[in-house]
C-alpha cells in the first residue's frame, strides 16, 4: 500500500501535462518580464506592452503546455506569436526563443524528419521576423546565430526522441528475455519433476513388485521351510534398503541447502554396473534372467548408463507384476553407435500384451530423451518383449 502511495506520487510530480504547464507559464513569464525591465535587446520605436502582449505570452504557455499532444501546431502557434510579436512592435527579441521549444518537440516525438522540417520553418521565420519584418541591416549578423539555435534545438530534439527509441527497445528486450528465462525456468522445473517422477515410479515399482513375490513366498514356505522364508525376508530387507537410498538420493537432489558429503553421490544410483545385482533381485523372486551380451562393453555416457538400467529394471518390474513368466532372455547389444537392449518374457501373451500404469511410458521417455525409441509389444514366438535402442553420442 506504501510503494503503491509512493509510486502514485512519484509519477503525479513527473506528470508530463503538469511539467509543460509549468514550463511554459515560466517562459511566458520570463519573455514578458523581460521585455518590460529591457533585459534583452530593445529595438527602437517600440510601444508598451498591453493585454495585447499578454494576451502573446498566454499563447504561447498554452502552446507550450500542449507541445507533446500536438507538436506541429504547438510550432506553428509558437513562430506565429514570434511574427505577430514583431509586428505589434512590441519590446525585446526573447520571444523568438520560444519556438526552440517546438522543433525540439516536434523532432523528439515525430523523428528527425519532421524535426528537419520544423527547423527550417522554423528559421525561416526567424529569418523573416529579423530582417524583414523589422527592417534592420545591423541585425543581419543575428541571422546565423539564431539559425544556428534552431538548428541546435532540432538536433537535440532528435537525439532525445532516439535514445527514448533505444530505451524504450532495450526495455522491451529486456522484458522479452525475462519472460523467456522465466518460461525456461517453468520448463526445467517440469522436465526435472518429471524426471524425478519417473525415477520415483522406477524405485518404488521395482522395490515393491519384488517386495510382494518375496513376502508370498515367504509365507507360503514360512511352515515347512524357515530357512527359505528367512532367505525371503533376508532379501526383503536388502531390497528396501537398496530402495530407501535410492529414494534419499533422488529427493537430495531437491535440496539445495544440503551440503555435498562426498560419501553420498549427487546423482540417482544405477547403472549397467549394478546390472549383477538388479538380476539377482529378480531370479531371487522365482524369474530366471538369461543374460546375452553382444559386441564389446565399454564405458557408456552416464545418461545412456542411467537409461539403459532403468529401462531394463522396469521390464523385469513388469515382468514380475503381470507376466506371469518364469523365464526372461535379456539381450545388451554394444554397437560402436548405438546400445540396443532387448527383454523377452515367455509369459502368455494375453496377459502381458496390456500392462498397467505408466511403466512403458516412462521407459518411452527415457529412450526418446536420448533420442532413441523404444518398442514394447507381444512377440509373434509367444511372450512379451521390449525393444529399446539408445544412440551413443560421440561414440569412439
Amino acid at each position: 500500500m506504501v510503494n503503491t502511495m509512493r509510486e502514485a506520487v512519484r509519477r503525479g510530480a513527473l506528470s508530463p501535462v503538469v511539467a509543460d504547464a509549468s514550463l511554459g507559464a515560466c517562459v511566458a513569464v520570463g519573455f514578458l518580464a523581460a521585455a518590460f525591465a529591457g533585459v534583452d535587446p530593445v529595438v527602437a520605436n517600440t510601444r508598451a506592452l498591453d493585454a495585447g502582449a499578454v494576451a502573446l505570452g498566454a499563447t504561447v504557455a498554452t502552446a507550450v503546455a500542449v507541445r507533446r499532444r500536438y507538436p506541429i501546431a504547438a510550432l506553428a502557434v509558437l513562430n506565429a506569436v514570434s511574427v505577430i510579436w514583431f509586428l505589434g512592435a512590441y519590446p525585446g527579441r526573447l520571444v523568438t526563443l520560444a519556438p526552440l521549444i517546438g522543433c525540439y518537440t516536434l523532432a523528439a516525438y515525430r523523428g528527425w524528419r519532421w524535426g528537419l522540417a520544423g527547423a527550417a520553418f522554423t528559421a525561416l521565420i526567424q529569418i523573416v521576423a529579423i530582417r524583414l519584418v523589422l527592417g534592420d541591416t545591423e541585425t543581419a549578423g543575428v541571422v546565423p546565430f539564431a539559425v544556428l539555435l534552431v538548428a541546435t534545438a532540432g538536433s537535440a530534439g532528435a537525439a532525445a526522441g532516439y535514445y527514448r527509441a533505444v530505451l524504450a527497445a532495450t526495455r522491451a528486450q529486456l522484458a522479452r528475455e525475462i519472460q523467456t528465462r522465466e518460461e525456461r525456468a517453468r520448463l526445467l522445473a517440469a522436465e526435472e519433476r518429471l524426471r524425478i517422477a519417473r525415477e520415483l515410479h522406477d524405485v518404488f515399482g521395482h522395490a515393491m513388485a519384488t517386495i510382494s513375490v518375496q513376502a508370498g513366498v515367504g509365507l507360503y514356505v514360512i511352515e515347512q521351510r524357515p530357512g527359505q522364508a528367512r532367505d525371503a525376508l533376508a532379501a526383503i530387507k536388502k531390497i528396501c534398503d537398496d530402495g530407501l537410498t535410492d529414494v534419499k538420493t533422488i529427493l537430495g537432489i531437491l535440496r539445495a541447502d544440503t551440503p555435498t558429503v562426498e560419501e553420498e553421490p549427487r546423482a540417482p544410483r544405477g547403472g549397467l554396473d549394478r546390472l549383477t545385482d538388479l538380476l539377482h533381485t529378480a531370479e531371487a523372486a522365482n524369474l530366471q534372467v538369461e543374460l546375452n551380451v553382444e559386441g564389446e562393453p565399454r564405458p557408456l555416457p552416464a545418461p545412456v548408463d542411467l537409461a539403459a538400467y532403468r529401462i531394463i529394471q522396469e521390464a523385469l518390474t513388469n515382468v514380475l507384476r503381470h507376466a506371469e513368466a518364469h523365464t526372461v532372455q535379456l539381450t545388451l547389444t554394444h554397437e560402436p553407435s548405438r546400445l540396443l537392449i532387448r527383454i523377452r518374457n515367455d509369459g502368455p501373451t494375453t496377459s502381458a500384451d496390456t500392462p498397467c500404469g505408466h511403466g512403458i511410458d516412462g521407459m518411452r521417455e527415457r529412450a526418446r530423451a536420448l533420442s532413441g525409441r523404444l518398442t514394447a509389444a507381444p512377440h509373434p514366438d509367444g511372450g512379451f518383449e521390449v525393444r529399446a535402442e539408445l544412440p551413443i553420442p560421440n561414440p569412439r
